[in-house]
């Protein structure tokens, strides 16, 4: 049950996640104004993810996933409401990530703590629930609900209606002295530079994964010249499909490889195929390049927690809430810039870029996590 109520919170996360990609070529806003509502849902990710960390080791991860699935609930049914209109559509996506943030900070911290001797595994097998519901957004809405958004929208609402009574109806466990939130141990957390290496990592990656998730149709529409079905197609059968495969595999290689090599093989890969995205242009060669960038990113987010859950074994959820919370970060600066360049094939050269610097700060990382907590 507890493994069940993870699952559902990360698949309504995956929703989540695509939500706005699926959206946006729908509604006629600018690159400015497209930019302006990812920052806002990217704002809502970040103020959840710092504030939830403490109130989880305080009150359990419980509390975190039935709030969290709450808001995602309440907003997917007020958004068909906003129509084309930008002040409320903002709102509504702002409640989204707010609601995200908390649930993602949930149930991977559920799902750590449940299985410490097979962390970095579990949490992908957790997390390609979240590629799954990547994958329901776009080809729903494009090959069953006639490219109706707002269909989407109510039936986002009703899975996460569904989501929301499994978790308050399943026993979870409290926190305990040991694992809990401590004042008195913050500084243990806040003081190992390790902390802020896995925050810029993480930065980093959530800045070029949600730029996939919130750009790319919009890409292949404006600048690639291809229908919108078939660039939702290429989001969910090639990015979200390659997330879901990558993490499906990557959870038996953990098992022997460390995090840390898995991690960085992936940075690489990453750079390369996201800077081969921007160079094709058929709808064939699209989808593989796009099929190829999410294998590469499939491991890094879960790892990434992981290692974080490795590194700080109490707090760990401050500590993830902490790390996430830069994640969310990265989501709100990429979008900005993105959408504040005249050409958005030249904007998207920043995820190959950020993909590089991953690399440098995965092996500036090493040393820091040899080191006792």
């Amino acid at each position: 049950m507890l493994m069940l109520a993870s699952v559902l919170g990360l698949l309504i996360y995956g929703i989540v996640a695509a939500t706005w990609g699926t959206l946006n070529p729908t509604l006629g806003f600018t690159d400015s104004q497209t930019g302006a509502i990812a920052a806002a849902n990217a704002i809502g990710l970040v103020v959840a993810s710092i504030s939830v960390g403490p109130l989880i080791d305080l009150k359990g991860k419980k509390v975190a996933l039935v709030g969290g699935l709450a808001l995602i609930s309440t907003s997917f049914w007020l958004l068909p409401l906003a129509g084309h209109d930008f002040t409320l559509v903002l709102a509504a996506l702002a409640m989204l990530g707010l609601g995200g943030g908390i649930v993602v900070t949930g149930a991977n911290t559920l799902v750590s703590d449940v299985s410490e001797s097979r962390r970095g595994s579990m949490l992908n097998i957790l997390n390609l629930f979240f590629g799954l519901g990547g994958l329901i957004t776009p080809f729903v809405t494009a090959n069953i609900l006639g490219g109706s958004a707002v269909r989407m929208c109510y039936v986002a609402a009703v899975l996460a209606s569904v989501a929301l009574l499994i978790n308050f109806f399943t026993p979870m466990p409290k926190p305990t002295g040991e694992r809990g939130f401590k004042a008195s141990e913050i500084g243990a957390v806040v003081g190992r530079p390790a902390l802020y290496m896995l925050s810029l990592f993480l930065f980093l990656y959530v800045a070029c994964e949600m730029g996939v998730w919130n750009w790319l149709a919009r890409y292949l529409t404006e600048v690639r010249g291809l229908d919108r079905s078939t660039a939702l197609n290429i989001l969910a059968l090639g990015f979200a499909l390659g997330l879901m495969v990558g993490r499906l595999a990557i959870s038996r290689i953990l098992l022997k490889a460390s995090a840390l090599s898995v991690t960085l093989g992936a940075s690489v890969a990453m750079a390369i195929a996201t800077f081969a995205m921007l160079q094709v242009s058929s709808p064939s060669a699209a989808w593989v390049v796009v099929f190829c960038a999410g294998l590469a990113m499939a491991p890094v987010f879960p790892t990434t927690l992981a290692l974080v859950g490795d590194a700080f074994p109490r707090m760990t959820a401050t500590a993830m809430g902490i790390v996430l919370t830069s994640g969310w970060v990265g989501l709100a600066v990429s979008s900005r810039i993105i959408g504040s360049f005249a050409h958005l094939e030249t904007a998207l050269l920043l995820l190959p870029g950020f993909s590089v610097v991953m690399i440098l700060v995965n092996l500036a990382l090493r040393p820091l996590l040899r080191k006792p907590a």
